[in-house]
Order: structure tokens, then sequence, then C-alpha cells
């Protein structure tokens, strides 16, 4: 793991993927068979044209459109043909065939959802988008878990752990699954291949919350590498697979993981990439999160050879590391190869569905610095590159002039663009359904930070009409002086906390952010709750997870907070759990008496509008991992705030200091409370937590955006759904 926690060298820092590339000079030759790369294009003319030798996985009845699915409007997949397995080897012709047919001819709507956890835009979005399946269809989730630079300490970087905000947040992979398990699915296997070895992949796995997340389900949970155990042991899901077929594409060493070989072949695959931009590529969702399926035969091990995808992006590397004058053609051919390469990789694996995960979603250069959006948004469809088209526009870099200027003609993703040739699609007005596509209706803002020196923060871009970028070449686009802009200032340290509230909070607009999240209460029903501040009642797995890392200013910060709530006639219960907590608490102090200030020490607060018809009127209760806690009333328009308030608080809790956690279990049973508990009731709810001494962390679940950190802030409020009950 020292080489992960160390951080990368510059090559890697600079480079595209999680994989660092040998020396330049230890790169192997193609193989004599691989066929020169120039064929690509009228090789896949001839498979979309389904003249090639190979025969069709999808044989029965081409002219004839498939009749759309029930649930989601999107074309169904073809039904089974032979199979493209046979004696380890995988039938790349049939792969290619089958998917430039339906990638050519799928024009289904892209659904946008917004608002809600991370869990609940998962089970949303697959509701939306994944189209139904035999129960006894096998899946197979391939989630973003290896798009980071390196694994930070924490204690060090402000809360950073360097992979949190930048990979798949593993509540949305839960919120999948359940939605997969709702409709008869029982063999789910989660899969990522990430180029590490096995004990950092089992390392990493604990960090992301991946291992503890697929136990807790139920779910496999393997890595797509022949690294000595997923290819050897077991049903080796690892390993790989020669492909035959595929001598034509610039891809011509390609193996396929048989984990994914067997899905592509007999069930159902569905990407779950982070929707984010890409200091090399863009914007990576649906195309770019292929890459981590890549295993390449140039050299053993097989999935430590990512990096031959951009290889040409080594000879920039050098330069600038020789800071010899930039050549931005060097680096925008390298990418344009790379672009071509992964539409190739598209064509033999392309996934059945892509849903995107943007809770929330990230710009800046998608490592180091980060964006986040502020909205919480889920992309799905049928056709990867159609997503990636929505997800683009989302991100603000779409049809973009000012990255037109800097890439040489390239005004999206050259990934985006070389899809839409490659399958002939019309990118101008996809059909985008959902309650978040309303957000597509103003230009959106765009922040990316490339590897190349520029850099674009828009608060709203300007753009031209609507129209497909047309196809490039260097020689169609005058080069460009490289003229960077300069970085955006960087935000002012945190101001102390001012929790006495104020009648106008700092950022507050009278208007609520869009995207606001929404948490769930589960009704207890005839199940009874013993507070001893476990947790591990049965009731609480019933419970809908409210997870958040983010700060005051909606920053991701890699310390996480994750609440679930039960209702009942007589009480509101809640359950924290606090990872990356340093329990920093004076103890000495009663816990039997409220904690005057107890803001300045480690809490969780609850802010809770009772009467939704009186935003500004709500109850505050703030509770210390130790018990501590503080309750009263706010009114902001009366400037009112009744410290003798009782929320009828009964708590309990637990801490391990060697693991940084902490679980608080609580009851509130004020009457002002439980008049509000009512199935149905849809209450304004702020969820905030205070961590750490130096560097002060002041954590929000939907964050109020302000200059300082006040979350007295109702129009930032998100809101608690009382769920009624189960028949």
């Amino acid at each position: 793991m020292n080489a992960i926690r160390a951080g990368f060298p510059l090559a890697l820092l600079l480079a595209a993927c999680t994989d660092a590339p040998p020396a330049p000079t230890q790169t192997a030759p193609p193989s004599p068979t691989a066929g020169s790369p120039g064929t690509d294009t009228s090789a896949v003319a001839s498979a979309a044209a389904g003249t090639s030798a190979a025969p069709s996985a999808s044989a029965s009845g081409a002219a004839a459109a498939p009749l759309p699915d029930a649930i989601t409007h999107a074309s169904t997949s073809p039904e089974p043909g032979p199979s493209i397995l046979a004696e380890a080897r995988v039938d790349g012709a049939a792969l290619r065939t089958r998917h430039v047919d339906r990638l050519k001819h799928d024009v289904s709507a892209v659904t946008l959802l917004q608002g809600g956890s991370p869990h609940d835009l998962g089970k949303r979005i697959c509701e939306a988008a994944v189209p139904r399946r035999s129960p006894s269809t096998p899946v197979l989730l391939k989630p973003n878990l290896c798009g980071f630079d390196s694994i930070k300490d924490p204690r060090k970087t402000g809360g950073d752990d360097g992979v949190r905000g930048r990979t798949t947040d593993p509540e949305f992979t839960r919120g999948v699954i359940h939605c997969l398990k709702e409709r008869g699915h029982q063999t789910i296997t989660v899969a990522e291949g990430c180029g590490h070895s096995h004990k950092h992949w089992l390392e990493l796995m604990d960090l992301n919350g991946y291992a503890a997340m697929t136990r807790a389900e139920g779910v496999r949970l393997v890595a797509m590498d022949d690294d000595g155990v997923f290819d050897t042991q077991g049903d080796r899901p690892g390993q790989p697979l020669a492909i035959t077929g595929i001598a034509g594409t610039r891809v011509p060493t390609l193996l396929l993981p048989r984990i994914l070989a067997e899905h592509l072949d007999r069930g159902l695959f569905i990407s779950l990439p982070k929707l984010k931009t890409h200091r090399y590529s863009v914007i990576s969702v649906g195309i770019k999160n292929m890459q981590g399926t890549v295993m390449l035969s140039d050299g053993s091990p097989a999935y430590k050879q990512k990096w031959r995808m951009h290889r040409e992006l080594n000879a920039y590397i050098k330069q600038r590391k020789a800071k010899e004058p930039e050549d931005r053609k060097l680096y925008v051919d390298s990418l344009r190869v790379f672009a071509e390469r992964m539409v190739d990789v598209l064509e033999i694996s392309a996934p059945d569905v892509v849903l995107a995960e943007g809770a929330p979603a990230m710009g800046g250069d998608g490592f180091q610095v980060l964006q986040p959006s502020a909205e919480h948004v889920a992309i799905g469809g049928t056709n990867p590159v159609l997503v990636d088209r929505i997800a683009a526009e989302f991100l603000g870099l779409w049809n973009h002039p000012r990255l037109a200027a800097e890439l040489l003609g390239h005004r999206t993703s050259p990934l985006i663009e070389s899809a839409a040739r490659r399958f002939q699609l019309d990118l101008r007005a996809p059909a985008v359904t959902g309650d978040g596509a309303d957000l597509l209706k103003q230009p959106r803002p765009a922040h990316f930070k490339a590897m190349a020196p520029f850099a674009i923060h828009q608060a709203a871009p300007a753009t031209a009409p609507a129209t497909a970028p047309a196809p490039v070449t260097s020689a169609s686009v005058p080069e460009l002086p490289s003229t960077p802009l300069p970085a955006p200032a960087p935000p002012a340290p945190p101001a102390p906390a001012s929790p006495a509230p104020s009648s106008t909070a700092a950022g507050a607009t009278g208007a609520a952010p869009p995207g606001k999240p929404t948490a769930h209460a589960a009704p207890l029903g005839s199940d009874t709750l013993t507070l001893d501040g476990r947790g591990d009642e049965p009731a609480w797995a019933r419970a809908a997870v409210a997870a958040w890392d983010t700060d005051f200013t909606g920053s991701a910060t890699g310390i996480r907070t994750t609440a679930r709530f039960l209702w009942s006639p007589d009480a509101l219960h809640v359950l924290f759990e606090l990872s990356r907590s340093g329990l920093f608490t004076d103890r000495a102090q009663p816990v039997d008496a409220e904690r005057q200030k107890l803001y300045t020490e480690d809490c969780v607060e609850i802010f809770l509008t009772p009467d939704p018809a009186s935003p500004r009127r709500y109850v505050e209760v703030e509770i210390g991992p130790f018990g501590h806690f503080l309750d009263l009333s706010v009114d902001l328009d009366a400037r009112k705030y009744v410290t003798t308030w009782s929320s009828g608080l009964r708590r309990a809790t637990t801490q391990r200091p060697a693991a940084h956690q902490a679980t608080i279990e609580a009851s509130l049973t004020a009457p002002e409370i439980t008049r509000a508990l009512r199935a149905g009731a849809r209450l304004p709810m702020g969820l905030f937590r205070m961590e750490g001494r130096s560097p002060r962390h002041y954590l929000a679940w939907s964050p109020p955006r302000g200059s300082k950190p006040n979350f007295h802030v109702p129009a930032a409020f998100g809101a608690l759904v009382l769920d009624p009950p189960v028949p």
C-alpha cells in the first residue's frame, strides 16, 4: 500500500487513469497479429452494416423494431442467440455486431432524476431506467471504485481520504441492489478492475464502504483482475479470456474478465459510474467507466496494462516534465486515439444500462480539485452514448466554445464525439425524461480543470445553439495558443461558528437551492426499540440511510455521517453513525443536564419544522457522542430562542475510539413533534455535524452554502418524509 498511501509520481498525477505506466522504453510492441489501427473505421462500418462473417448474436429479425420495455420504454435487448463463449475464448465479432446494431438504433429517452439521498437516487433511477429481465437473470454491477489518485491521511488533509467524492457512493449502489432484489434478482455481483494488488484491493474496499455494504446485502464483491486470487480461485471471475475477431480494432490485445464475459453472454450488465469531470477525457461517465474492465495481453499481469490505452500521452507528459513549450496538438492527438480505443471497448462490452451517480456530481479535475454540484442527481439510460451526452450537458461541458478553443475543435468530450460518429447518432436534442429534466432548460455551470494548462470556471456558460459536434481533424481547426485561465481563488477558511441564529442568515436567498435531499422515516409498527446506542434492532434495517460528507459549502470532506429514522405515534426515532470521529468532548460535564455551547464540541444536530406552513419556526436538538445534549425551539421572525423547551429526548450512545466511530440512538417525544407524526407527512429538516478541533469541520446534509458556517437557513433544509405502514 506504500505506493498508494505515499501518493503517485508526477507521471501518474498527470496521467488519465489510476495505474502507473512504466517508462516509455518498457512499452511492449504490438502483437504481430494486431492488424493496423488504420483499418478501424472500415472494420466498424462492416460490423455496423452486418457484413461481418461472424454470426450475429441477434440474428432473429434485425429489421423489426423490438418492443419497448413496459417499465422503462427502453428498447429491449435482443433474444439470446448462440453463446459468445467457447473454450475460454470470446467471440468478439458477434459481440461487436450485437452492440453496434443496438447502439445505432437505441434512441430511448435518458432519465434525469434529482433530490434525495444517494440510496434513494440509486433505487429510483434503477426503477426508471433498467429494463425488466427474468428474476433468474444474473446481474453484474460495475461502479467506479478506482477513479482516484491516492489514499490520503484525513488527519493531514482536513478529512479528505482521497477516495470519496471521486468514486461511486456505496449507498447509491445499495439502492440499485434493493431495486433489483425487489424484482426478484438473487444473483448479483459487484465488480471493478483497479490495477492494485489483492492486498490493496481489500484495504480499499474496507475504506470506501463497499466491503461492508456488500456483506450486509449478501452480494458478491470481486475484482476483475488477474491478481493471483480472483483469476485462480472459485469460479475465477478475474480470469482474462482471449477475444477473437478484433484484429482490425485499436484494441487487438484486449482481454475480457471471465465475470464480464459471462454476463455479456447470458446476464444483465449495469454500469454505475460516478458523474464527474475528468482531467483528460473531459468527463468520466458511461464510456470512460469501461476502462475498469480493460485487460491487455501486452504484458503480465494483464490487469496492470490499462495505461496502454493512453500510451501516446507519455510523450506529452515527458515534454511537460522537461518544461518544454507545450505542444497542445500532441495532447489532443493522444486524446483522440484514447477516445477511439474506448469506443472499441464499448463495441465489445457495452453495458445494457448506465446509471450515473451524481449525489453530488463533481466538477474540477475529478481527482485533486473537486467542485460539487448544487443538486443531487442520477442519470440513466440504455444507450451509454446518450447518457454521456446528457451528463456532459449537466456538467456544463456540452457544445462549449471555450472547450473547443482549448481542444482544437472538440466542443465536448472526444469520447462522446467519437462514439456518436461510430454509431451514427444524432446528439442535437436527445429525449430526456424524469423530475430533473428541467435542470437542463437553463445554461449549466461549468467547472473543469484539465491536465493541459487550462481551466474553465463559469457560473452560466455561454452556449451556441445546440448542434451535434462535427467530426474534426487536426488540420481543420487552426492550432490555438495555450492561454490558461487563472485558477479560481481558494475558498476562505471557515470562520468560527456562530451558532446563535439570526433572522438574515449568511448566504440565504429566500429560495431553497434545487435538488434538496429527502430522508425517509419508516414506520416502527409492531417492532420495539431498546435505546442502547448499538442500533442493531431489526427495525433499523428497514430504515433508509441518509448519508453525507459535505460541509456547509457543499464541498466533500470524506468525513461520513449516516442517519436513519423510524416513527411511531409517540416518538420520532433517529440513529446516527459517525465515522472519522475524534470524540472531541469535555467528558467532565454531566450528561443528565443540558450542555450549553455543545456546538463547540463534537455533536450532531437535528433541525425539524413540525409545521411546514411556518418554515421559520423549528426545533433544534444537539446530541454529543457521549450523550451530552441541548434542545431549543426557534422562531426566526420573532427572534425567539427558547432554551427551556424540551424535546422529550431519550438517548444512548456507544463509542469505538480505535476505529474513530460513534453511534447515537435517540427518540424525540415532545408533543410539538408527535403531533406532526402522521403517514405521508413531509417535514422540513436539516441534519448537521460538528467535528474536530483543528481543523474544525461544519458538516451539512443539505448545505446552506453560505460564506460562513451558519446552519439556521430554513430555505436550505431538506425534508423528512414519514412513510406509511406497509399493508
